[in-house]
């Protein structure tokens, strides 16, 4: 992995030299990473930049494709309604700057029209038992009372939108 976080590093300075707005979506099956690899995306960004998880968007756990619809509307507008989880309920307006660097991630995040809108679009490649492990670590019984229905989705995503495909890279989060 080192190579491809090189690759990315090298990818991210490229898109904020370039003079237009740095827009990065980040992609992947649940628990391949995409959380953490925004997260230190952020710490390192040279200058503002504004990340939003798609858990964030979802409305529900059946949610992914309206969520996914929405990203283009995340870049070019000035914020969204937040999903409350624990409600089952609309959220509060996150605002955003349409002119501040942007990092999309979740699943999701990477369709055509999504893709258009943005620099650098991000693929992260995982198994399918490893994700389950992850992301089952990090939200117990609650992801595990949902992991097949949503699986489901991804592989809905996946067969229409192609994430994979449309990355500018693809970066395997189990090498070493």
């Amino acid at each position: 992995m080192p190579m491809a976080l090189a690759a990315l590093a090298r990818a991210v300075r490229e898109l904020v030299a370039s003079g237009v707005r740095p827009v990065v979506l980040i992609d992947g099956g649940a628990g391949s990473g995409k959380t953490t690899l925004a997260e230190s995306l952020a710490r390192f960004w040279p200058g503002p930049v504004q990340v939003v998880g798609l858990d964030e968007v979802y409305p529900g756990w059946h949610g992914l494709a309206s969520a996914s619809a929405a990203v283009p509307e995340l870049i070019l507008g000035s914020g969204f309604t937040t999903w409350d989880w624990e409600r089952d309920a609309p959220g509060p307006w996150r605002a955003l700057d349409p002119r501040e660097a942007l990092v999309v991630e979740g699943c999701g995040a990477l369709t055509p029209a999504s893709k258009a809108l943005a620099g650098l679009a991000v693929w992260l490649e995982l198994d399918e038992p490893t994700r389950r492990e992850r992301a089952l670590a990090r939200d117990g019984e609650i992801f595990a009372a949902h992991w097949d229905e949503w699986a489901a989705q991804e592989a809905v995503h996946w067969q229409v939108d192609h994430p994979r495909e449309l990355a500018d890279l693809v970066i395997d989060t189990d090498a070493p």
